[in-house]
């Protein structure tokens, strides 16, 4: 369950949130699970079962780099992405990993890393095993763990008890887009302001807007590396990176664009495929609230920041603490409905649940900065998600490129619409959020296996066609 705003937007690498932030995470905690119970100068192997979505698209993905960094003791928020080929270059030469760095077992990916394409944990489609042996191959501890969507880990089996705990303290609690927004009008709150509140619950303001800042920093500098970076993206298609060329292209021709308005759109595709471009490349990304749609989120947010007149007075002027804090909490608010009532995993809801979350968090956080009422607000964020409805994620070859890249980019120019025609309406709208929500968990209920991030249907299969 998401509480805060920083479970939803977390710092980690790319190309996944669930296949690759999702299975660090989890081999760095089943790591440290033995070295609590003092099992580390036992352990003489360590095996990594993948199962379902994580066994199909896993080595696109970076699974299986993921679990070795894991198992390493790093985490997706600090390690140092460029040392990353040199530290899986020497396991892999030298056959040999150091559990949390101080601890030298064998390792040998294709006996210790396994991935079944086609058997899945009942509890989740991204479902993964750990058993550590002694010297004599007896199980000295095994772990089961689901990666449930944007980076979020969880033990199978484990209750909720705590999480249910910390829920209830917060002074604004809420499950639905109907409760959020009674808070709102009883409280004269904006939902910004409700998440700030609650999220009081755990941190002063400072460290809130620190935090906050810390988000909008690391994805400011995701675009820029995306703009500065050429050439063809890891994997057998050789994408190009278009992020850079697209920007010189618009720069060259600046006076032409002031004679087209949908210039500022081209702006915006670029923003979008300067994030997902690194993400693809296993840069350092923000999970908005995933990685496959953590383009569309600093796409608007940079829109905002460069076209849209805010806070600080004018368009272009930089953006201020306030109105990043205001964006970025309204979308987390909007997130915390998809988390709680519905997915954001690509395996469980098809991608829907990614680019189509991360539209209507966007098109929610524009409204607000914008203007717009709580009402208003909804509005948007039912809009932007009522016309990705049905979107599968069908990622060619298994990596998080094509159609991810694109998009992201159409996501993001979806969102600036559904906003614009939130705040030019009555606020008068026959589908609610709750309900193209609940919607949006039937559909992918029904959606079949192969249209949910396992590469076996769509265009994963139609390219050659295509």
């Amino acid at each position: 369950m998401a509480i805060s705003v920083f479970d939803l937007f977390k710092v980690g690498i790319g190309p996944s949130s669930s296949h690759t932030v999702g299975p660090m995470r989890a081999a760095r905690l089943f790591a440290l699970a033995l070295q609590r119970d003092d099992l580390l100068p036992p352990t003489a192997q360590v095996t990594c079962e993948l199962y379902g979505s994580l066994g199909a698209t896993g080595k696109g993905h970076g699974s299986d780099v993921a679990v070795m960094l894991g198992l390493m003791g790093h985490a997706p928020d600090t390690v140092d992405v460029e040392a990353v080929p040199q530290m899986i270059a020497q396991t892999r030469s030298q056959r040999a990993l150091a559990l949390l760095g101080v601890h030298t077992i064998a390792f040998l990916e294709k006996d210790h890393v396994l991935m079944y394409r086609r058997e899945a944990m009942a509890e989740h489609p991204n479902g993964m095993k750990f058993t550590a042996f002694d010297a004599q191959g007896q199980v000295l501890k095994e772990a089961k763990y689901l990666s449930v969507g944007g980076g979020f880990v969880v033990t199978a089996g484990s209750p909720n008890e705590a999480v249910l705990t910390e829920y209830k303290k917060v002074p604004y609690p809420f499950t639905s887009g109907a409760e959020l927004l009674s808070i709102c009008k009883q409280e004269c709150l904006s939902m910004s302001q409700v998440m700030w509140a609650n999220e009081r619950t755990w941190r002063s303001d400072d460290e809130i807007t620190s935090g906050l800042q810390t988000i909008w920093r690391v994805m400011r500098e995701c675009v820029q590396r995306g703009l500065s970076q050429t050439g063809t993206l890891p994997g057998p298609y050789k994408v190009q990176r278009r992020a850079p060329l697209l920007a010189a292209q618009l720069r060259q021709r600046a006076e032409r664009t002031l004679a087209d308005p949908l210039s500022v759109l081209d702006w915006v595709n670029v923003y979008a495929f300067a994030v997902n471009e690194e993400n693809a490349a296993g840069g350092r990304v923000v999970t908005a609230p995933t990685n496959g749609a953590a383009g569309v989120i600093p796409a608007v947010l940079h829109y905002c920041d460069r076209f849209v007149v805010h806070g600080s007075g004018r368009a272009g002027q930089a953006i201020d603490d306030d109105t990043v804090a205001t964006f970025l909490m309204t979308a987390a608010a909007i997130g915390i409905l998809y988390k709680l009532n519905a997915s954001i995993s690509g395996a469980e809801v098809g991608c829907q649940g990614e680019v189509g979350v991360a539209c209507s968090m966007a098109a929610a956080s524009l409204a607000a900065v914008m203007g717009g009422s709580p009402a208003q607000v909804e509005n948007a964020a039912e809009i932007g998600m009522e016309h990705n409805l049905g979107l599968t994620c069908d990622p060619v070859g298994g990596l998080v490129q094509v159609p991810c890249i694109e998009r992201n980019a159409m996501g993001a120019v979806k969102a600036i619409n559904a906003a614009r025609m939130a705040l030019q309406g009555d606020v008068q709208h026959v589908v609610s959020l709750d309900k193209v929500i609940k919607t949006m968990r039937d559909t992918g209920a029904d959606m079949k296996t192969k249209y949910k991030e396992t590469s076996r249907g769509g265009l994963a299969v139609n390219i050659v066609e295509c």
